[in-house]
């Protein structure tokens, strides 16, 4: 039998070239859309950090840490208004 939920992960790292304001923004947006979904969701942002390698001529991301139990539809969802949205460098969802 299928579970019902599942515990994930969500990585995300948002572009610098953005203002501060408009980062906020964005991780409320994302807060607010996964605390509509999910439940047990822990926000942990981890700042202003070096990139492994330069994406789009980026050194420096600002990262953010979700974990939150959601239904298996959820991620999808998620990953799919991510990749849409415009200050997003890489984000990765990971089933825990």
């Amino acid at each position: 039998m299928a579970k019902l939920t599942e515990n994930y992960e969500a990585m995300v790292v948002f572009s610098l070239k953005k203002e501060e304001e408009e980062i906020k923004s964005l991780i409320e947006k994302f807060t607010g859309m996964i605390n509509a979904e999910a439940e047990d969701v822990t926000t942990n942002e981890w700042g202003k950090r070096k990139l492994a390698y330069a994406i789009n001529y980026e050194n420096e991301g600002y990262y953010v840490l979700w974990n939150f139990t959601a239904k298996p539809e959820f991620p999808a969802e998620l990953e799919r208004v991510l990749g849409i949205t415009d200050g997003v460098i890489r984000f990765l969802i990971t089933l825990k």
